[in-house]
């Protein structure tokens, strides 16, 4: 209990190696939020701006973006000093893009948000405001100048890149926590970071944008910065990261390649260094989205990928977490390219787990779907190795493993694929399920098997009875090889004990 009060208490920077989902609704708090704006607005006289940093990417001043201002004195000076600013529609519309740039100053202030009684007036001033910017973009009122999206994009920056609060192994040390089992940590200052991510969404997506202006501002540093936020264990920030990542990706086609490699930095730290990291599978979802959307013939770009990030991230203890959208990710793949199949499987066979039975399911289940979109040459490639691993699947003593493994048998394309080729598939199974015959203790695994054994009675009896006849065999000859060993080690036994009563009689005489 004590760690988790401590949890949150020290911040970490963010980590300097960076790194198209299926896009959920976004934006549906600020979008019906707008009509709460107050009658009037507040701005703030920066008496401090002077002295903050230059570094948010595609800005001029701001506050630096390894070290969230929250506390600050700057701050607080800048929010002691408040003067009332109109509404948008209470301004000529020459004069809407200068409000629009004030708006966006009070919005640079960050507050803090560890004390929710601390600055109450400033940070509700702050959230109207937010909401009033959100809505004017949204409203499509008129194409903001350069000048002010290069404002825009300073001020998000300034709000939302920040340090992270440390993991709770970070805390207390320790490496062995499931992270399945972490409390979901919620970030305090929420309620102002929506909107500012909501800003930024709608900047992005609004048909006003100008992408070879906006370019100069949401540049490399800037989405380089955005990945590594994906480590936020907010589950709603990464959520709305999510969906303006994919969406600077399918806007602005020149960050394309340098996404796709900042991301594979991420897989690659994940999966050879910390096997750490929270946002894995909201950076899975986006490239489920840009696999689905290759060309074809695929670039050998993305075959590396495939095999470099892919498939190694089968490895990590925490798989579970982000398995369902690898899945998809691979099962993309060989949708796309048939060639793969034999790849992937090989490739799954060789992160196979030995011990981790909840894994192994996963596995299982993955596989179905990848031999579901595998033809007939490539499985032929595969089909060997491939057997072997489920036959030991099948005499596991877990009874969700071998249950998993005989669910294949009711799938019609790999059930075919198997009768296409019986003659090398059955004698490499069929002592398997022998096996389970005799001896398996779970009656629902005992069901199954009879129901594939018969199965392949059905499909070609001759081949089922060679197979039989070459099992009993196989059998006998084990039966007849322990018997030798038993002989061989009561004869051994024999000597010893002659030997032994022959040096007692000596010492006796």
């Amino acid at each position: 209990m004590f760690n988790r009060i401590i949890k949150r208490g020290n911040r970490k920077v963010p980590k300097s190696d960076a790194s198209e989902p299926v896009v959920y609704p976004y934006g549906a708090a600020a979008a019906g939020a707008a009509a709460a704006v107050s009658a009037s607005n507040v701005t703030v006289n920066h008496a401090s701006r002077t002295t903050l940093s230059s570094s948010v990417p595609g800005g001029g001043g701001g506050a630096p973006l390894n070290s969230h201002p929250q506390a600050s004195s700057g701050a607080a000076a800048a929010a002691a000093q408040i003067e009332a600013v109109p509404l948008f529609r209470d301004v000529p519309v020459p004069e809407r893009q200068a409000l629009f740039l004030r708006k966006l100053q009070i919005c640079a202030v960050v507050l803090d948000f560890t004390d929710t009684l601390k600055s109450a007036r400033e940070k509700e001033a702050k959230r109207q405001t937010l909401l009033e910017l959100v809505d004017f973009i949204q409203s499509g009122s008129g194409r903001i100048t350069e000048p002010v999206q290069e404002e825009l994009v300073r001020t998000v920056g300034v709000n939302i890149f920040r340090c992270l609060p440390p993991a709770s192994h970070e805390n207390t040390g320790s490496e062995s926590a499931d992270p399945e089992e972490e409390d979901t940590y919620l970030d305090p200052a929420w309620q102002h970071l929506q909107l500012v991510y909501e800003l930024l969404l709608r900047y992005v997506v609004s048909s006003d944008t100008d992408t070879k202006v906006a370019k100069r501002y949401v540049d490399h540093s800037f989405v380089l910065r955005l990945l590594d936020l994906f480590d936020s264990e907010d589950p709603r920030e990464r959520d709305y990261l999510k969906t303006i990542l994919h969406r600077i990706y399918g806007k602005f086609m020149v960050h394309r390649p340098f996404i796709r490699k900042a991301i594979n930095n991420i897989f690659y730290r994940f999966i050879f260094e910390t096997e750490r990291h929270s946002g894995i599978s909201e950076l899975l979802e986006i490239l489920g989205s840009i696999i689905n959307g290759f060309a074809l013939p695929m670039k050998e770009e993305h075959k590396l990928f495939l095999v470099r990030a892919l498939i190694p991230l089968h490895k990590p203890k925490s798989v579970g977490m982000y398995h369902q959208q690898l899945s998809y990710c691979i099962t993309q793949f060989v949708e796309k390219d048939y060639k793969l199949a034999d790849t992937v499987i090989r490739g799954l066979l060789k992160y196979w787990p030995v011990t981790n039975c909840q894994k192994e399911v996963l596995f299982l289940g993955e596989l179905e779907e990848v031999l579901e979109a595998t033809q007939p040459a490539e499985f032929q490639r595969c089909m060997v190795p491939l057997f072997k691993q489920i036959a030991r699947c099948l005499n596991s003593s877990h009874f969700q493993v071998a249950e998993r493994a005989l669910f294949l048998w009711n799938n019609d394309h790999i059930v075919s694929l198997i009768a296409q080729n019986r003659s090398i598939i059955f004698p490499i199974i069929f002592e398997a399920l022998e096996k389970n015959m005799q001896g398996h203790w779970n009656q629902a695994v005992h069901g199954l098997t009879a129901n594939v054994r018969k199965m392949f009675l059905e499909m070609d009896n001759e081949l089922f009875e060679e197979c039989q006849r070459q099992y009993m065999e196989k059998k006998e000859k084990a039966k007849a090889l322990e018997e030798q060993r038993e002989l061989a080690w009561r004869r051994l036994e024999a000597v010893v004990a002659a030997k032994a009563a022959g040096e007692e009689m000596i010492l006796v005489n």
